[in-house]
């Protein structure tokens, strides 16, 4: 029984990968290191406290851990209201579907609560989410399920009855460690993300309609 549908943010609403990866880059460079664009693959899905506390290990760097997000917040956040993108093709048709057929509607993201709203607001996506939810809110980002069973409790459903939307890796073991189905969206921009344990894999969003309307016997 589907009485909730989960979103992932990043990859799956708006095709927002290539943008943090080169934004990442770009920051890295500043601080005197060159990384590769598969190197930061292995980070999709993972929070930024997360991710540059670990850059900065691996790296040896001197910066803190908030000026390496500040410089990169701030530059995100500038390109992303410059740009003319649109969210993924077919999103906005789920979230009608789903608001129609009264499923409960959750997001649930690593990105900083700003990018999220910034992200919803550009697109005119916020009143379709019951609860939104950043993985800076709990206290352990994908690939832990935290962010995941915060979200069905918010929704007040169990989370065995949530369904989620996932691109990366993380993502996936987020959810299915939380007990919930999964669809791994294969987006080529996310970059080389292991989705086998998704219960089911697609590479359009408008193929999870036809998917749900068996499950649910919607016509």
């Amino acid at each position: 029984m589907i009485k909730a549908f989960i979103f992932d943010m990043d990859g799956v609403i708006i095709d927002s990968e290539p943008l943090h990866f080169e934004v990442d880059q770009w920051v890295m460079e500043q601080v005197g290191v060159q990384i590769t664009h598969s190197e930061l693959e292995e980070y999709v899905g993972m929070t930024n406290p997360a991710m540059w506390s670990r850059l900065i290990a691996k790296h040896s760097l001197g910066a803190s851990v908030e000026d390496m997000i500040k410089l990169q917040m701030e530059t995100k956040l500038a390109k992303l209201r410059a740009s003319d993108g649109q969210p993924i093709e077919g999103i906005p048709e789920l979230l009608a579907f789903l608001k129609t057929n009264q499923i409960a509607i959750g997001l649930a993201s690593s990105s900083p609560r700003g990018f999220i709203e910034a992200v919803l607001d550009k697109f005119s996506l916020t009143p379709y989410f019951s609860v939104i939810l950043s993985g800076e809110e709990v206290p352990q980002g994908k690939p832990a399920p935290d962010i995941y069973l915060q979200t069905a409790e918010k929704l007040g459903v169990d989370a065995a009855d949530c369904m989620v939307l996932e691109d990366s890796r993380n993502g996936v073991v987020a959810a299915k460690t939380a007990g919930m189905s999964c669809i791994g969206y294969r987006n080529p921009n996310s970059g080389d993300q292991d989705l086998m344990r998704a219960d089911f894999m697609v590479d359009r969003i408008s193929d999870i309609k036809p998917h749900l309307q068996s499950i649910l016997s919607i016509p």
